[in-house]
């Protein structure tokens, strides 16, 4: 089923998968929206044959286009077949610098995005910048983890705090001892994002997604409640180590599968009864048997024979484990409402989000400018409704946790963007 308009190299014998590929473009300074940014796609194998040539429109967004993918049982178990096709991006735009990404992953009938970073041009001799995406975790030869305490008992008998997501972490992107390796200012949601994209495949079963997902965010959350490397005299937050951490690679593609996932549980984590922090919970591949950790195939197989996410969960972390939540968000000025807002709803919370839609759209004009009276009407519906379009949620025109939490995760990374640094 691919798309008439673009050319595609030539299928081989048999049946062709496809997945879908859309291209976000923000100016690094300022994480504004890049309009007329030019996306040039060509197979990572065959870097002289463009297979099209896209532009992003007022939100920074190309179209989705079906591009050819391996067979999706590649990617269902151990393999020694590649199961994601790469493909190669060349993306320009006037007064910016280009930046080349080469190894976009592609699953079988899966959509991913592939966010984009544009600096300012350096000078007349800038070249732009290039960035390579590694292999997947499940396909690559990573380091193994390195197995540690689930629980770090010392630092909550010190200081017993409540759980806080933080709104950016820094990612240390190498082995903890190496001081030549760069660090990485980024949000906290989009690391999560990239490493699960990373460490399971999007084709899997949602329950497994789900499960994975709570695992990283459980793991990240334990790093931060403990200022484990901070406390080793370290500056950053976490690496991006297997051995030591989890997989992230910088500039890597989100499948949109988990990154909605994300979304919905970025506050959550795994707990322990009477334990505040939160659990380490550490996995592996799987290809081979390891202990006291949660096998990547084994919860995909789990999730074969429909385990709920909670239930393959414990099958390695234990059964007194339970899935815990914080409303404690850093960048959240007020407190979330209880209820849905929807058309016909008057309260300060709804004053709360028009002002931030309001900054928004001055960036994102697709996003029409409402009044900031209170009042949630017709207007505010058609605002709510194109911000859920540009990130990737669901079009509700309603506002209920996910999206109350994502327009301020946005507005922040809006006006707080010279604390961003790298491409993610």
């Amino acid at each position: 089923m691919c798309m008439k308009d673009y050319e595609i190299y030539p299928a081989q014998a048999g049946d062709i998968c496809f997945g879908i590929l859309q291209v976000q473009v923000v100016c690094d300074l300022g994480s504004r929206p890049v309009e007329d940014a030019k996306v040039q796609v060509c197979h990572k194998d065959e870097p002289g044959t463009v297979l099209a040539i896209l532009s992003t429109d007022i939100s920074g967004k190309t179209i989705e286009i079906e591009l050819p993918a391996p067979p999706i049982e590649y990617s269902m178990e151990p393999s020694d077949y590649q199961p994601y096709s790469e493909y190669s991006l060349v993306i320009t735009a006037l007064g910016l610098s280009a930046v080349q990404i080469d190894g976009v992953q592609l699953l079988p009938y899966v959509k991913t995005i592939q966010p984009v970073r544009l600096p300012f041009k350096a000078g007349g001799n800038d070249t732009g910048k290039v960035i390579r995406i590694g292999p997947h975790y499940l396909f690559g030869n990573y380091s193994p983890k390195i197995y540690e305490d689930e629980i770090k008992d010392p630092v909550e008998a010190l200081d017993p705090k409540p759980v806080t997501i933080p709104e950016t972490i820094i990612v240390h992107d190498g082995l903890p001892s190496d001081v030549m390796a760069p660090d990485y200012n980024i949000a906290y949601r989009d690391y999560i994002k990239n490493v699960v994209s990373c460490q399971i495949y999007a084709t899997w079963p949602q329950e497994t997604i789900y499960a994975n997902v709570l695992s990283c965010l459980s793991f990240s959350l334990n790093r931060i409640y403990t200022g484990w490397y901070p406390g080793k005299g370290y500056h950053f937050t976490i690496t991006s180590s297997s051995a030591f951490d989890q997989l992230w690679i910088n500039g890597r593609n989100i499948d949109s599968n988990i990154s909605l996932t994300v979304d919905y549980v970025f506050n959550h984590f795994l707990s322990m009864p009477d334990i505040i922090q939160p659990v380490l919970t550490q996995f592996c591949s799987g290809r081979i048997a390891c202990e006291y950790m949660m096998s990547l195939w084994g919860s995909k197989n789990l999730g074969d024979r429909n385990y709920k996410a909670i239930d393959i969960l414990r099958q390695y972390y234990g059964d007194k484990l339970y899935i815990n939540f914080t409303e404690n968000v850093d960048g959240i000025t007020i407190v979330r409402p209880n209820t849905v807002l929807q058309n016909g709803t008057v309260s300060e919370e709804v004053k709360y989000v028009q002002n931030k839609l309001r900054i928004l759209s001055h960036a994102y004009t697709e996003i029409p400018e409402t009044e900031a009276d209170g009042v949630f009407d017709l207007d505010m519906i058609s605002a709510v409704s194109a911000f859920q379009r540009i990130f990737h949620l669901p079009v509700t025109g309603t506002i209920d946790a996910v999206t109350w939490y994502k327009i301020s995760h946005v507005h922040s990374s809006l006006t707080n963007a010279s604390r961003y640094s790298g491409n993610n």
